[in-house]
């Protein structure tokens, strides 16, 4: 298969961005990609250091800082109207009209802004891969959550009892390059928040909470400045990994509906518990008493910052790594648009001949067929560590 994948304007392909979530999905999509072996041509900044078949650059390096408007890139303002905008989506498509054959896939990421590709484009797939964001229009449409997807839906139908799923839309969880998130199971005694520091983002809740305890917490980010607690400001990823992977815990208490919250996937991949919310993607990502404590009320949140430290380092660390890593969400995703290529055919009426004589026979297999969520895991767990021996295991990690 062949993608033309799409980034941002105010970033580049490279690791120098890891706070924009943007950014690091498109980077991965094309990781995973390029791994199964597809074409993937990268539609981005001047600068890439991605794996990609071919890299298109649609803006330098100096239209890049001047979309930042002087602010830090994870401020940086979506609107098509933007020189910006414009510039990309217009390179982008004269870059894809060069090389677009029959059957490829347009991925994008930020919703309406990239609406003049797909509209470019009537007769291929347009697919946003990785919806985090309220404004998705295309007809292909893979979700971060349930949550989030449900959210949406009931929102666009505005009476929520009116709201239909639709057939091609797909759920596929955020993913990670795990190797990149280092494991500690001896924590130290802190508490730790990541984040944009706006009231939204609940970073107060865990101020509240740690002096209510005389706990320390040590907060990363920009924004307000906390009044409780050792503030570090914006940091570099080599520091949010310290400071992750030696917390007691790391608070996403995230007051609105989370599409997914990568921090609290991040802290699980350190072997972190995670004291969250109990609403959004949270439902879905942070198991209850096992990798963290989901919450609603500030006694909930009082008691889960006593509690995290007798949870299991290994058990959230491998629930991560079973769950989020670039090896098991890659698989999702071959199974997502190979079920997407078969509308070239019957679509929704697509049947493998070998699995319906298996289905006639009374022998349905764990396949493709059944449903994604069983494809095959590439497991990065060695059955080693899985039989006890931990140590070792995590040294090598």
């Amino acid at each position: 298969m062949r993608f033309h994948v799409v980034s941002l304007p105010h970033t580049q392909t490279t690791d120098q961005f890891p706070a924009c979530a943007f950014t690091e999905k498109v980077r991965n999509f094309c990781v995973m990609m390029m791994n199964l072996g597809h074409e993937v041509f990268l539609y981005s900044g001047e600068h890439n250091t991605t794996p990609c078949t071919e890299h298109i650059p649609c803006l330098t390096e100096t239209e890049q800082i001047i979309a930042c408007g002087g602010r830090h890139y994870t401020q940086a303002v979506f609107d098509p109207k933007l020189p910006h905008w414009v510039t990309l989506n217009g390179n982008a498509i004269a870059g894809i009209a060069r090389r677009i054959q029959e059957r490829d896939f347009i991925c994008v990421i930020t919703g309406w802004i990239n609406k003049p590709l797909a509209d470019a484009f009537p007769n291929h797939m347009t697919v946003e891969f990785g919806i985090g964001y309220a404004g998705s229009f295309a007809k292909y449409r893979v979700w971060e959550s349930y949550a989030w997807m449900h959210t949406c839906y009931g929102a666009t139908a505005q009476e929520p009892a009116k709201a239909d799923g639709i057939w091609y839309d797909e759920v596929i969880p955020g993913y990670f390059d795990v190797d990149n998130f280092p494991f500690n199971d001896r924590k130290e005694d802190y508490f730790f928040f990541i984040g944009r520091l706006i009231d939204r983002k609940g970073w107060r809740i865990a101020e509240e909470v740690c002096k209510h305890l005389g706990k320390r917490l040590v907060v990363a980010g920009t924004g307000d400045e906390p009044t409780y607690g050792e503030y570090v400001g914006a940091v570099t990823p080599q520091q949010r990994n310290e400071w992750m992977r030696n917390a007691q815990a790391v608070f996403v208490p995230t007051i609105y509906v989370e599409p997914f919250g990568n921090v609290a996937v991040e802290a699980q991949a350190c072997g972190t518990p995670v004291i969250c919310t109990d609403w959004g993607a949270f439902t879905e990502t942070v198991v209850q008493g096992v990798t963290g404590y989901r919450c609603r009320t500030f006694q909930h949140f009082v008691d889960a910052a006593m509690l995290v430290r007798y949870l299991d380092p290994w058990t959230i660390r491998k629930h991560a790594w079973d769950h989020y890593s670039l090896q098991v969400i890659s698989q999702k995703y071959q199974t997502y648009f190979e079920r997407l290529m078969t509308l070239w055919d019957k679509g929704w009426y697509q049947l493998r001949e070998e699995e319906v004589n298996a289905v006639k026979q009374g022998q349905i297999k764990q396949s493709r067929f059944i449903d994604h969520q069983q494809a095959k895991k590439g497991r990065l767990y060695q059955s080693e560590a899985a039989r006890g021996n931990r140590s070792a295991a995590g040294r090598a990690l």
